[in-house]
């Protein structure tokens, strides 16, 4: 396949019209024409240089320029576009403020809060959420229980989630052990299963009274933000996002401050 092909509905998705998926549903109920004839395979391969697509007879708009943003997502906010029993969502944080359509790249669970990235660049959000490109997570997690040396070694697994998903080894350090039984941990993962960090504590006899995700790769929650807040990354911040894993630890243990834990 051509290098400068691309699929139909990876074009529609590009240009802001819809979600991936919603393009595809665009293309097979037959709403879509390039070049004037109606395609409905939304896989189907077009020179976006080229090709003339519409939509409802309409000529699709130009892309989008790219735009990322990090923003500190609240705890009780749900990391979705949009969500059917009216909850707050990450999207409503933003609405009215900018022009681009930005999708989360990643989620974070409701009870959660830190940091999450916002893009409308398909790649970048792959380089984040794909497996193979090995960005390491960091929680910070204020945990309730009795604390002992073994439970260390239980939350750094691997451990058995309900689903029946065995996770892989986490690095994880006590930071601090406070009074009341409630313990500071760090939590630097390679992974990211839906209430992952919440089921490891689990198995440890330990409830988490807080999470909070300070790191995605090389990328930090800044200190000074509070929650709702978002800002736009730099050119630079984005480059180093496709840096081979393993440079991402050194950073991160060169910059945390106790404002973080």
């Amino acid at each position: 396949m051509s290098e400068s092909l691309e699929r139909l509905q990876n074009a529609i998705a590009r240009s802001g019209a819809a979600s991936r998926r919603g393009a595809a549903a665009l293309v097979e109920a037959g709403r879509v024409t390039v070049d004037g004839a109606t395609v409905v395979e939304p896989g189907a391969q077009i020179d976006p240089r080229t090709a003339k697509i519409a939509i409802d007879g309409k000529p699709l708009a130009a892309p989008e320029r790219k735009r990322t943003i990090i923003i500190y997502k609240p705890a009780g906010v749900l990391s979705t576009m949009d969500d059917p029993r009216g909850g707050t969502t990450v999207a409503d944080l933003l609405r009215g403020k900018l022009a681009e359509r930005l999708v989360p790249a990643g989620r974070l669970d409701r009870d959660s809060e830190g940091l999450m990235v916002m893009t409308n660049d398909g790649a970048l959000a792959l380089r984040l959420t794909h497996p193979r490109f090995g960005h390491e997570k960091t929680y910070i997690v204020r945990a309730a229980g009795r604390w002992s040396e073994e439970k260390l070694a239980i939350l750094r697994g691997p451990v058995e989630m309900p689903d029946g998903y065995t996770t892989r080894p986490a690095r994880v350090n006590l930071l601090r052990q406070g009074r009341d039984n409630v313990s500071t941990l760090e939590f630097i993962l390679n992974e990211g299963r839906k209430r992952q960090i919440r089921y490891m504590c689990s198995a440890a006899h330990l409830t988490v009274l807080t999470l909070k995700r300070v790191a995605i790769g090389t990328l930090r929650l800044p200190p000074d933000m509070k929650p709702g807040e978002w800002r736009e990354l730099t050119a630079n911040e984005i480059d180093r996002l496709g840096e081979p894993a393993g440079t991402e630890r050194r950073c991160i243990a060169s910059t945390r401050t106790k404002a973080q834990w």
